[in-house]
């Protein structure tokens, strides 16, 4: 037999994954492939194989680095990855381990905020629809974005300057950097509170994508669309567009121009105040001469010169009216009273009292019966029951016990039969007519037949 020592399949296992581990060669390995078979789990770590025309290799990218994704990994995706190969040791099989994602030809944030941007259009969030009208002249402006930024300070100096006599109020936020999503948000719950705003206006100035990023992010999107009051999005410059641009009832391509589109100008103010003032002046004059006119024509009118006339008709109206009325009320007493004697004369005939007699006659006549069938029930049932009583005192056995008969229990008060087993020394009792004897067996002595 021979000396050669065997290994586990375990071992070996263990001994190929520390050889991948070691070799600086699989450490931080930049990859090109096309995603399939993705699988997202319940703890956020995703499993997918990444394949080209000729290969294939099972990969994984635990949650701590999938939470960093700007973009969504769909089946078909072509991506660069950066990854450790290794060997996963429960089933012995290679696999990537993936550090970082990102889309071939196209940025991560660029598919992001379109994947993004398709997902809340299904949903409805961007339809026209549900967007809301700006109010005409907003007495109070809350505006969320950077207390030190110049937005801040054109969005006031605009207001100002075309309305002053709107009120603006700032709700400071961090508008740029990983946490100016949530700062954004926190900014607009605490203007939801402050029910004196009319307006409200999200924004901030140019930059990179990366710097806007924060007005691509859902929260935000989802803040804006449910915020109470219509909000304005003025995010960078005319030439950037943001998810929040899309969920607000109005975009403006600038905070300057978002102050000026929710505000009027005074001077138009001014100017439709005098308008319309003009206006109520030449319809009220227009108004007088009509009603001038209308009082001319009616103050040489019959009736102002003899108003007599209008009463007297209605006078001779009220006469003839009263007469009418007097007769149909006359004539509806006659008949009201004919039905009333109809109805006495019926009720005559069938007085409760009457009716009351008669049923008194025939309840007498019924408890007589009843008493006379009560006595000879009675009758007939006491004569059976005396007869019972004496064909029982007939075979009642105190009668046969008091000609002398008697009756013997044991000690269970059980009856001693013929055919009862009795051992001597058994206490049993005799039964006489009017008392007991408590005796004792002495002997037992069977009779001869």
């Amino acid at each position: 037999m021979s000396d050669q020592q065997y290994l586990t399949v375990h071992a070996l296992t263990r001994y190929i994954k520390r050889k991948f581990d070691a070799d600086p060669h699989l450490t931080n390995l930049h990859i090109q492939g096309e995603i399939s078979n993705f699988k997202r789990h319940s703890s956020g770590h995703c499993y997918f194989t990444l394949k080209d025309d000729k290969s294939r290799i099972l990969s994984v990218m635990f949650s701590a680095n999938s939470s960093k994704l700007k973009f969504q990994p769909e089946n078909g995706t072509m991506v660069l990855v950066t990854a450790d190969a290794s060997v996963y040791e429960a089933s012995g099989q290679y696999q990537l381990y993936v550090k970082s994602m990102q889309p071939e030809g196209i940025g991560a944030l660029f598919l992001a905020y379109e994947q993004l941007k398709e997902r809340l259009a299904k949903e409805g969030l961007f339809n026209q629809a549900r967007k809301r009208a700006l109010p005409l002249y907003p007495k109070t402006i809350g505006v969320v974005t950077s207390p030190t930024g110049a937005v801040i300070r054109d969005i006031i100096t605009t207001i100002q300057r075309r309305y002053p006599i709107a009120k603006v109020k700032l709700y400071p936020a961090s508008v740029q950097g990983d946490r100016a999503a949530s700062s954004i948000v926190s900014a607009m719950k605490k203007a939801s509170g402050d029910d004196t705003l009319d307006l409200l206006i999200v924004g901030r100035g140019g930059g990179s994508i990366e710097e806007l990023w924060p007005f691509n992010e859902e929260e935000v999107a989802r803040a804006i669309v449910d915020f109470h009051i219509p909000v304005i999005s003025a995010v960078g410059h005319e030439t950037d567009t943001t998810i929040a641009d899309f969920a607000a009832d109005h975009r403006a391509p600038t905070p300057t121009a978002a102050a000026e589109m929710a505000v009027p100008h005074i001077d138009e103010v001014r100017e439709r105040l005098l308008s319309k003032d003009m206006r109520n002046l030449r319809a009220m004059n227009e108004i007088l001469k009509a009603k001038n006119h209308q009082l001319k024509i009616m103050s040489g009118s019959m009736v102002f010169k003899k108003p007599e006339r209008l009463y007297q008709q209605q006078m001779e109206r009220l006469d003839r009216l009263s007469l009418q009325m007097k007769k149909e009320l006359y004539q509806s007493a006659r008949i009201k009273n004919e039905a009333w004697n109809r109805l006495n004369q019926r009720l005559l005939r069938v007085h409760p009292k009457r009716l009351i007699d008669v049923q008194k006659e025939r309840t007498s006549q019924l408890d007589r019966q009843i008493i006379n069938r009560m006595n000879e029930v009675l009758k007939r049932k006491s004569s059976k029951f005396e007869g019972t009583v004496s064909t029982l005192e007939a075979l009642s056995p105190l009668k046969i016990m008091k000609r002398g008969y008697s009756l013997v229990y044991d000690k269970e008060n059980q009856l001693i039969k013929d055919d009862t087993p009795v051992l001597p020394g058994q206490k049993i009792k005799v039964s006489l007519a009017t008392k007991d004897l408590l005796c004792e067996v002495n002997q037992v002595k069977e009779r001869e037949g």
